[in-house]
């Protein structure tokens, strides 16, 4: 005993030979993983950043940050009802203060009594605080003209992209042919293609139409479906309204048509709803349209419809809450949902809490109700100018045009390379007797958009494909 003690003591003097986790043998999944909002460009502003703090000289004194939709981070004012009602519910002395309006005093107290211990600290359930699912079904009831929801369909999360990485992962099965894959329209918001790469699913691509603002084409979508049943199994099909980063698609009601009942789910995430800009438009909830379909498409079709409190006028990216909706789910996997979310135990309760009252703003007779309103509207009037700016400005400069943005917080501009540009991008080191500054274009085409410079500017002169960003 003493000798095989000896040895192993000494072994574990030695340490291990070798790295268990390395490069080769990681997930491989998670190394196909692409995130281009928060890549490499984003750490190189980090570094330049901290950069300028240190004091080293550069042609320009700031970095702005155009990667991602942070309002805040950009000036957004929170909204003052929000932020006080939060602030009781983190410390509840303040109930006693005469500082804070009576009608955000009632609101901390009904979510403290809703929660364990009458406590932000506290778990809630898997799902979320009940009071606050009932509140949400209310507002969906609401907007939706009256179709009724079911807060038992309901499910709160760490913001959109918690619930909707949720529902994929229900989604995703099988192998080779048959791999779940799922329909995404380009332009895209990455965080598909990056689920999607880490589950081991098949991004099915579908383009949206530039030349009708970005607007969602049946032709096309039968196009992507009729051609990825070659090399996968299509479950669902993903649609932003309105578009995100097209800034299109602001009514919202046509994409209903793509999906057919039995056949695909349809995940909808609807998180910038209350940012319509277009003149004549309104927002259409993929359910109201699902349901005045009527049967087989409203009894059969099933849906998840996701929303969230970091866009809107709220601008809350931080806190991390928002919502799923699912409807006609089967309910055996319903409860495998329900478990699947109890491993993450729960949303944050700050988070539920400004959900609440986003979905349950001030009544009319509510002290903090004007402020509550005027400071609303001043937010998405100010998102509406600063979107007709954006488009205005782009398309003032010489080779570059960019849609009327209808919706949403984006805009995505058309760059004409001149073709004498697109000539000398398709030789990274330059033809014979070229400008040296030809493979530095091809370098910038690379990094601008993800794909090698000549492929992409050859595409973006002539044929006119959208970018795919990764």
């Amino acid at each position: 005993m003493a000798v095989r003690a000896g040895g192993h003591n000494q072994a574990a003097m030695n340490g291990p030979k070798e790295k268990v986790l390395t490069l080769d043998t990681m997930n491989a999944c998670v190394k196909r993983v692409e995130y281009a909002v928060r890549g490499p460009i984003v750490l190189r502003a980090l570094e330049l950043e901290q950069e300028l703090r240190q004091g080293v000289k550069k042609p320009f004194t700031e970095v702005i940050r155009a990667n991602i939709g942070d309002a805040h981070a950009m000036g957004q004012k929170p909204i003052t009802f929000l932020r006080q009602v939060l602030a009781l519910c983190v410390h509840p002395d303040l109930l006693n203060s005469p500082d804070f309006p009576e009608d955000a005093k009632r609101r901390a107290e009904s979510i403290l009594q809703a929660c364990g211990g009458h406590s932000l600290g506290a778990y809630s359930n898997s799902s979320g605080i009940q009071p606050i699912r009932e509140h949400v079904a209310q507002y969906i009831q609401r907007r939706d003209g009256g179709i009724p929801a079911d807060p038992n369909n309901i499910f709160l999360s760490t913001g959109a992209s918690d619930a909707i990485v949720t529902v994929l992962k229900l989604l995703v099965a099988g192998e080779g042919r048959g791999r779940t894959g799922v329909l995404i329209p380009i332009p895209q918001y990455p965080l598909y293609s990056a689920a999607l790469a880490e589950l081991n699913a098949v991004q099915v691509d579908y383009y949206l139409d530039e030349d009708r603002a970005w607007a969602l084409d049946v032709a096309e979508l039968r196009r992507a479906l009729c051609q990825a049943r070659g090399h996968c199994c299509p479950r669902a099909l993903c649609i932003i309204n309105p578009g995100n980063p097209t800034g299109g698609g602001g009514t919202g009601g046509g994409g209903g048509d793509g999906a057919s009942p039995g056949s695909r789910d349809a995940v909808a995430r609807q998180v910038y709803q209350d940012n319509v800009y277009a003149e004549g438009s309104q927002f259409h909830s993929f359910k109201k349209v699902l349901m005045e379909m009527g049967p087989p498409y409203s009894t059969q079709q099933e849906l998840a419809s996701f929303h969230s409190i970091s866009k809107g006028y709220m601008g809350e990216c931080g806190l991390r809450g928002g919502y799923v909706e699912v409807v006609n789910m089967d309910p055996a996997v319903q409860q495998q949902m329900q478990k699947l979310m109890s491993v993450r135990l729960c949303p944050p309760l700050p988070g539920q809490a400004v959900l609440d009252m986003v979905v349950s703003p001030p009544e009319p007779s509510d002290p903090s109700f004007t402020q509550f309103q005027a400071e609303k509207q001043a937010v998405l009037a100010n998102l509406a100018a600063k979107a007709k700016l954006t488009e205005q400005v782009f398309n003032e400069v010489p080779g570059i045009r960019c849609n009327p943005v209808q919706g949403a917080m984006y805009s995505f501009p058309r760059i004409e390379l001149p073709p004498r540009a697109i000539q000398r991008a398709k030789y990274p080191g330059g033809p014979p007797g070229a400008p040296a500054h030809s493979a530095a274009l091809a370098r910038w085409c690379s990094m601008a958009h993800g794909v090698p410079g000549a492929e992409h500017g050859l595409r973006l002169g002539s044929a006119g494909r959208t970018p795919v960003y990764p």
